[in-house]
């Protein structure tokens, strides 16, 4: 413990960070996407968070999955706040890209999930593209585990509505 009673900080290094955005970087910009409509924002806040993960100084939580995806709803939801003035252009670009290369089917997600409330779209984004607990899921949301599967299951009921097809329930 040092002098002033807080832990030591302990930071990510250089190499934790690539480790981090290898791995969850692409469903990071996703997950910034279900909240910005402009594709350059949605990859600032998710690099604006990773470069201040490298200047150091944040400490290393118990979840990094869980604070990565706070870190960049809360970097998504200031760039929102400071772009409210401005114009804003029917956003066209795509969140996902469909392996099979299926735009239409891509698009089709996008407007699924962009229909859902914000607290289901993020709890299925953060579970189905990072595969994150719904304990994590907790965490980074600041809700209970419970409260978390609940917007889960309600977001999948809706989405297999609006698709009529069968989507898998990981719980």
């Amino acid at each position: 413990m040092e002098q002033d009673g807080r832990l030591p900080a302990t930071t990510w290094s250089a190499a934790d960070v690539r480790r981090l955005y290898e791995r969850h970087g692409a469903a990071l910009l996703a997950y910034a996407r279900s909240f910005l409509t402009n594709h350059a924002e949605a990859e600032d806040a998710v690099h604006g968070m990773f470069l201040r993960l490298l200047r150091g100084g944040i400490v290393v939580p118990e979840s990094e999955a869980g604070y990565l995806y706070r870190a960049v709803k809360n970097a998504a939801l200031n760039a929102k706040r400071d772009a409210a003035r401005e114009a804003e252009l029917p956003g066209e670009d795509s969140w996902f890209v469909h392996r099979g290369g299926d735009m239409e089917a891509a698009l089709a997600l996008q407007k699924a999930l962009g229909e859902l409330p914000v607290e289901q779209r993020e709890v299925v984004m953060m579970r189905t593209w990072s595969g994150m607990t719904l304990e994590e899921i907790g965490a980074a949301t600041g809700v209970s585990p419970n409260t978390a599967a609940s917007r889960y299951r309600y977001a999948l009921e809706k989405l297999r509505e609006q698709f009529g097809a069968r989507i898998s329930n990981k719980d």
